[in-house]
């Protein structure tokens, strides 16, 4: 009541004409809530547009996001670390937290393509997985398949072609799907695997391959409340949010496919 009170009265100041000052004064004293958000890190980009149109509505409202690989975000929330709302780019995570108990309302919202990307200048070619077995490539980057899922779908996939074996020499691992996309886009890999939502951030790489899906899981994307929230009205509120008509266009607008 107190801070509905305080923004009642911002409001009647600057209608008013009541100096800046003072009524930046009492904008102070409205100390808003901040909601955290641990998020996939191939969420950035969209999370943070989302962001700027949620807060500019809910002017009592501070996202702040927590981006990293799902496994290392599963972690953090077992052993502790405050987080609202966790959005994973896998079911294995989401589906370890609920299992434990501390994940309630989830929901799984987007999809995701895994594609090999190239540097945009690379004329070498890429049309089938088992071609990074060829003197061509000589670094592979992928994301370490215990805590990052483009990791986990990309060893699924090179498993799946008998060659994750033999590429054990030229993968370069990292600590998630961004730290990837650096790697080829500074040239220190001259492949990797990302998410076609990632690829489309960046104009240094080109999409070489788009990976079938049937040589991988379902790359879906669940969001859900942490349980021990401190704020379950406002995490609810934004739950709800990402699931609206003018969220869903920016995350398809990201490349982003719709959960059915």
């Amino acid at each position: 009541m107190l801070k509905k009170w305080l923004m009642g009265l911002l409001v009647l100041l600057t209608v008013t004409g009541v100096s800046a000052g003072s009524a930046g004064e009492v904008e102070a004293a409205v100390k808003k809530t901040e909601i955290i958000v641990s998020a996939a890190a191939s969420l950035q980009d969209s999370l943070d547009k989302i962001a700027v149109q949620y807060e500019k509505q809910h002017p009592d409202i501070k996202l702040v996001f927590n981006y990293g690989a799902s496994g290392t975000l599963q972690k953090q929330i077992e052993q502790g670390a405050p987080a609202d709302l966790f959005f994973s780019a896998g079911d294995k995570q989401m589906n370890a937290l609920v299992d434990k108990g501390l994940v309630g309302d989830h929901k799984a919202l987007l999809k995701n393509q895994l594609v090999a990307v190239v540097p945009s200048n690379s004329n070498t070619k890429l049309t089938s997985i088992t071609d990074l077995t060829g003197p061509a490539f000589k670094k592979v980057a992928v994301g370490q398949p215990e805590s990052v899922p483009a990791g986990q779908y990309a060893q699924q996939s090179l498993t799946a072609k008998k060659v994750w074996d033999t590429l054990q020499g030229k993968l370069v691992f990292a600590k998630d799907v961004r730290q990837v996309l650096s790697y080829v886009e500074t040239g220190n890999a001259d492949a990797g695997f990302v998410y076609k939502t990632d690829a489309l951030t960046s104009k240094k790489v080109k999409i070489a391959l788009t990976v079938g899906g049937h040589v991988h899981k379902a790359i879906n994307y669940p969001v859900g409340i942490v349980k021990d929230s401190k704020h379950q009205t406002e995490a609810k509120a934004f739950y709800s949010y990402v699931q609206t008509a003018a969220a869903s266009s920016v995350f398809t607008g990201y490349g982003f496919q719709l959960a059915k």
